[in-house]
């Protein structure tokens, strides 16, 4: 290999060659730099960064075979003082402003002042509409019988009172026929408190929810009066406190003793409906007497 000369070496590095072996015949002209940073240029890895040399004007270096691209130098913005983010808003579990649904209160705890209030409030069915009073039951509070009808009629609620009108008076005079009254001996009560009603608020026949719903009422009813016979009029109340469908007829069930409450129950017909048809009042007073007997009564 040809010797080379102090000033070509410098040119090599300069282009990225190296690093470059003299040989040991190499003549004494041609001998080791004289100084030490000639010797790290010579033996300078090829990755090392060249110094800058000064350049001769008459002679150019040879252009690099893969020149590296130029590195581009980012100058860092000033970053702003750090501070804690806001931290995110978390929802809760349930929301602070729902109202809670409260548990419903035990009936079968209730004295008369409690249960009545109860009625008052109650929100539990359909029949419950905006701004309707329901009809609490009335009569003696120490009972002999409970009469239950299945629901208030209108006049039933413009009154306060369950069976109001021709009705209710011929309930007090079917009473004092078997030597009772509703004053001194009977507690009447409609099984649904709320006159059921249709989209023109005419009258309609009770659900099977709103019986539901009602039901415990009228038998914490039956628990205070300590009445020892319920008699029911109409296929409503019969079939609501008995557990069927409410659309049973009343004949499958007159003429019998069934229990309720651990009471005994006997179903007759309405007496709104004695006043449409005279010629079942036979049929009413049959069931009266059967009530009557059942209670110590002749």
């Amino acid at each position: 290999m040809k010797n080379v000369s102090q000033r070509d070496a410098l040119f090599l590095a300069e282009m990225g060659i190296g690093p470059l072996w003299q040989l040991r015949s190499a003549p004494p002209a041609e001998a080791a730099p004289e100084s030490e940073q000639d010797v790290a240029i010579l033996v300078a890895p090829q990755d090392a960064a060249p110094r800058p040399v000064e350049q001769d004007q008459d002679q150019q270096p040879a252009p690099a075979a893969n020149p590296a691209p130029p590195v581009r130098q980012h100058t860092p913005l000033s970053a702003p003082p750090y501070r804690n983010p806001a931290p995110e808003p978390v929802e809760a579990a349930w929301d602070d402003d729902t109202p809670v649904e409260e548990a419903a209160p035990d009936v079968a705890a209730m004295d008369w002042p409690a249960l009545r209030a109860a009625i008052a409030d109650c929100k539990h069915c359909s029949a419950c509409g905006a701004g309707r009073k329901p009809v609490q039951g009335s009569g003696a509070r120490q009972a002999r019988w409970l009469v239950a009808a299945g629901t208030a009629s209108a006049v039933d609620e413009s009154a306060g009172q369950p069976l109001s009108g021709d009705p209710g008076t011929l309930l007090d005079n079917m009473l004092h026929a078997v030597g009772l009254s509703r004053e001194r001996d009977v507690y009447v009560t409609p099984l649904v408190k709320c006159r059921p009603t249709n989209a023109k608020g005419g009258e309609r026949a009770p659900t099977a929810e709103e019986v539901a719903a009602c039901r415990p009422f009228l038998e914490r009813e039956l628990a205070l009066s300590g009445a020892r016979t319920v008699l029911t009029l109409g296929q409503v109340a019969a079939n609501g406190l008995l557990g069927r469908a409410l659309q049973e007829p009343l004949a499958g069930l007159r003429g019998q003793v069934h229990q309720f409450g651990g009471k005994p129950l006997v179903a007759t017909l309405h007496p709104g409906e004695l006043l449409r048809r005279g010629f079942d009042k036979a049929l009413a007073w049959a069931d009266l007497c059967r009530a009557r007997s059942l209670d110590g009564g002749d």
